[in-house]
């Protein structure tokens, strides 16, 4: 049985990734490995992602960047280009009629037929199964039915060609359930919670060709339900794409050489002046341009362009987008990859009544910038399952006393076994609003007794726990990033109505550093898997006076939530305890918004607290804080 499943790309590299189960009309599959990402030559059929090497450099990537394969369907069962092979499982599926298990009904159905029915009097139709068993370490594979069932050493024989187990729910108890086998009548419950020691911690389901071996673990397998959120945790990385790589002008002879190693080779070889001037000459024609052009390409990519051989140190991406942000880009284009408009002037020269709140919100913002079109890659960098990959890289002091051998979640790499040169990325279009707050304003509201102690109270709950992020929050923790992230989401849930855009589709980015270079801006976009991005908007958005009316409102906001005064004197929310005075009625937003998972909030840190002890940011904002400054 073959059928053909549309999915987005971004889908590829998220949820609906390698290793993860995805649910179409009837059935759930899960797809294949990268590995088998390839065309009918056996290469890999996705096409290359040019001029992202600093963002590698940045991401501590060594691998190249493709996006998945791109097909289109011509006709029902009939695909032009690639497809990803995809498999159904569970392979155990059951009639809800009588509880009977068959183990891959479909086989040998024909690509047209219906759902396979059982063989029973009511003639159920079947389904998959509803549990899997998941490990630690990155194993998915079947329920063994036939284990529960009889337990170990017994008689009878596992037989996967003739159904005899059934599932159904415990007569006495019908929010159990019970396994039985009709040839030997052996009986025995089934928790769907519990666990099963095995072998293979690393087993995928019906891998193809060698399989990837690993030694017994001490973690238990454990069964989890298909749709468990547990089961598939994606790690996806990513970042905006800046200059000098955003401002390459595409179709070029420039960009044709630098995309084409090829021809890039076919240059290097050349020994003598005859020979390169052929080559460019074949090349200028192919490309209809001239040799002068070509030749002179050739010479800027033996320079270094276009990063020139510039350094980027892995986790330096914030601080690189941070600059690109804030300093205007000389020349620009609206055809490059990364184009801002700076409105700090216009901010600047708006006037408002000294005692109302626009006054305090124009002295609390520094910089004002609309990112009318911006460039941001994602990639996949593999996905773990039961509990969140941790990396010492980002690892909170442990208190005494902890012990260092906690078992940890093993990240899966999207080939399984690390051969491959490549990983899986997309790349998406789309605008945004960037913004930074006064330096002063922030030092002067950062030297409360009550926020200090507030925060070391946080403080010590990451400390206790073992969650990581894609892009990791500054450690230690700082007020200054509690007020930048819960602002954030604040002004995206004010932007779902402003914008028009739903709040699952705006992102985030904060920027937050203290020190010699301090950092305290946020970025929110849209982006979306398209060459034109978005409709503008957002970036509209960023116009001083319209930026200044919505501003004010997210402070309106953050003064008041629905379940006051419950959520602001609230003791701890959320995993691990690690939100405030933040819920849904206030400051949390769609899951793929935030970068943080949505824990780290507190409203307190943005409107200071009803008690008095903590006062809020604008009670911190002086008219000089707003005030021109010659260098602008």
């Amino acid at each position: 049985m073959k059928r053909l499943i549309p999915t987005r790309w971004s889908h590829l590299i998220g949820w609906s990734g390698v290793g993860a189960l995805m649910r179409t009309d009837h059935w759930l599959y899960v797809i294949e490995d990268i590995r088998h990402w390839t065309n009918a030559r056996g290469e890999p059929a996705g096409e290359e992602l040019r001029y992202v090497h600093l963002l590698r450099q940045t991401l501590g990537v060594d691998q190249t960047l493709r996006q998945p394969p791109k097909s289109h369907e011509v006709k029902p069962g009939v695909a032009d280009g690639p497809c990803l092979p995809a498999l159904p499982f569970p392979g155990w599926a059951r009639c809800p009629r009588c509880g009977l298990l068959h183990w891959l009904p479909w086989r040998g159905q024909a690509d047209n037929a219906g759902p396979p029915r059982c063989g029973c009097g009511a003639r159920g139709r079947l389904q998959q199964v509803d549990w899997v068993i998941a490990h630690p370490e990155g194993g998915l594979a079947e329920v063994p039915w036939h284990f529960l069932a009889h337990g170990p050493g017994a008689d009878c024989r596992l037989d996967r060609q003739h159904p005899y187990l059934h599932l159904r729910r415990d007569p006495a108890d019908g929010l159990r359930w019970r396994l039985r086998c009709d040839r030997c009548r052996a009986q025995a419950p089934f928790n769907p919670r519990g666990q099963l020691p095995g072998r293979e911690p690393r087993r995928q389901p019906r891998v193809r060709g060698p399989a990837e071996r690993a030694p017994d673990s001490p973690q238990p397998w454990r069964i989890l339900e298909v749709s468990d959120p547990r089961l598939y945790l994606p790690r996806v990385i990513g970042g905006l794409i800046i200059p000098p790589e955003s401002r390459v002008a595409r179709g070029g002879a420039l960009d044709r050489l630098y995309c084409s190693p090829a021809d890039r080779r076919d240059l290097e070889r050349c020994r003598n002046e005859l020979s390169s001037q052929a080559t460019l000459r074949r090349l200028a024609d192919r490309w209809h341009s001239t040799p002068a052009e070509v030749a002179q390409a050739w010479q800027e990519i033996q320079n270094g362009w276009p990063d020139y051989g510039e350094a980027v140190t892995p986790g330096g991406l914030l601080e690189k987008e941070y600059q690109a942000l804030g300093e205007p880009i000389p020349d620009i284009t609206d055809g490059e990859d990364f184009v801002t408009r700076h409105h700090t002037d216009g901010w600047r020269a708006l006037t408002a009544d000294p005692v109302g709140r626009p006054a305090r919100v124009l002295a609390a913002v520094d910089r004002l910038v609309a990112v009318t079109r911006l460039r941001e890659v994602r990639v996949f960098r593999g996905f773990t399952r039961i509990t969140q990959y941790f990396d010492d890289r980002q690892s909170p002091t442990l208190p005494a006393g902890k012990p260092s051998d906690e078992p940890r979640a093993r990240l899966v790499p999207p080939d399984l076994d690390g051969s491959c040169d490549w990983l899986p990325a997309v790349e998406l279009y789309g605008e945004g609003i960037f913004f930074t707050l006064a330096e002063p304003l922030l030092a002067r509201w950062a030297a409360q007794d009550g926020l200090k102690q507030r925060m070391a109270r946080l403080q010590a709950r990451w400390e206790q726990t073992r969650i990581s992020f894609p892009l990791p929050p500054p450690l230690p923790l700082t007020p200054r990033f509690l007020l930048l992230h819960t602002l954030a989401h604040l002004l995206i849930r004010r932007l779902e109505a402003e914008a028009g855009y739903p709040a699952a589709s705006i992102r985030e980015r904060i920027y937050c550093a203290g020190g010699g270079e301090p950092m305290a801006g946020i970025l929110v976009y849209v982006a979306v898997p398209d060459v034109v991005g978005s409709l503008g908007g957002l970036a509209e958005l960023a116009e001083p006076k319209r930026f200044l009316r919505l501003l004010c409102d997210v402070f309106d906001h953050a003064d008041w939530c629905s379940l006051d005064p419950v959520c602001t004197e609230h003791e701890g929310q959320g995993p691990g305890l690690l939100n405030l005075a933040a819920c849904h009625a206030c400051a949390l937003v769609p899951e793929p918004s935030c970068t943080f998972g949505n824990l780290l909030l507190d409203r307190v840190f943005v409107a200071g607290d009803l008690a008095g002890g903590i006062a809020s940011l604008l009670d911190f904002a002086l008219p000089t804080d707003h005030a021109p400054r010659p260098q602008d």
